[in-house]
C-alpha cells in the first residue's frame, strides 16, 4: 500500500512537493483554501480539495489521523498555527510544519509539529555554502555530516586519495570524483588533476579547512 501524505498549502513550496512526492509514487491528497492552486494540483495528486483547513469540520474530513504523514505547509503564520494545532487535537502525530521565522517554528513545535523547516532559510544556506565553497550543490544532513561538491585544490593535484588520506588528516570522505563533467566512483590510487572536482562529506568547518590548506 502506498504511504499516504497529507498536504495543506500550495504556494511554490507546497506545489512543489506534491508533484515531486506523486511523481516519486507515493498517494499525495493536496489540500488549500484557493481552488485555482487546487485545479493545479490535481493535476499531479491523487486528490485535490478546496477547504480552510483552519475549519475543524472540514480539516475533520480530510481524516488526518489516517494519514502517514502530514506537511503543513502554509507559510503565513497564525493558519498555519490554527492548523497544526487542530491536527493535533485530532490526533495526528507525524506533523511536519513550515515555518517563516524563529518565533513562528518555536510555537510550532510547542504545539506539536515533530519537525519544522524553513524552505527560504535552508535555501539561503545552500547558496552561501555554494558561493563559499564555488560548490555546484550542498546538503545538510545534520550537524555532523553534511554534503558539498568542491574543486580540487592545489595540494591534491597530481596525489591520489591513499596519498592524501583525507579521512584520516582531514575528517572528510570522498564519494564521488567529477572528470570532464562526468561523475566516477573515487579509485584509491587515482591522481587527481587540475580541473577536477569532488563530492566530499564532513563539517563545515572541516571543509573550510581543506579550502584553506595551502601544502
Amino acid at each position: 500500500m502506498k504511504e499516504q501524505i497529507l498536504i495543506i498549502g500550495l504556494g511554490q513550496f507546497g506545489m512543489a512537493l506534491t508533484k515531486t512526492l506523486y511523481e516519486k509514487g507515493y498517494e499525495v491528497i493536496a489540500v488549500d483554501i484557493d481552488q485555482k492552486l487546487v485545479n493545479e494540483a490535481s493535476n499531479y495528486a491523487t486528490d485535490a480539495i478546496c477547504i480552510d483547513a483552519i475549519d475543524e469540520t472540514s480539516l475533520s474530513k480530510l481524516s488526518p489521523r489516517n494519514r502517514d504523514l502530514i506537511i503543513c505547509s502554509i507559510g503565513t503564520r497564525e493558519p498555519s498555527i490554527l492548523a497544526v494545532a487542530l491536527l493535533k487535537q485530532m490526533g495526528c502525530e507525524n506533523i511536519i510544519a513550515r515555518a517563516s521565522e524563529a518565533i513562528h517554528a518555536r510555537i510550532l513545535k510547542a504545539i506539536g509539529a515533530k519537525c519544522i523547516i524553513n524552505p527560504e532559510y535552508e535555501y539561503g544556506k545552500k547558496f552561501a555554502h555554494k558561493i563559499i565553497f564555488k560548490s555546484l550543490f550542498f546538503d545538510n544532513y545534520s550537524d555532523e555530516l553534511e554534503l558539498f561538491e568542491i574543486p580540487v585544490q592545489p595540494f591534491m593535484v597530481g596525489k591520489s586519495l591513499k596519498e592524501l588520506k583525507l579521512p584520516d588528516k582531514h575528517n572528510v570522505i570522498v564519494t564521488g570524483i567529477m572528470k570532464n563533467n562526468k561523475y566516477t566512483r573515487p579509485m584509491p590510487d587515482e591522481k587527481f588533476e587540475p580541473n577536477d572536482r569532488l563530492i566530499v562529506t564532513g563539517t563545515n568547518e572541516d571543509i573550510e579547512k581543506i579550502m584553506k590548506e595551502n601544502n
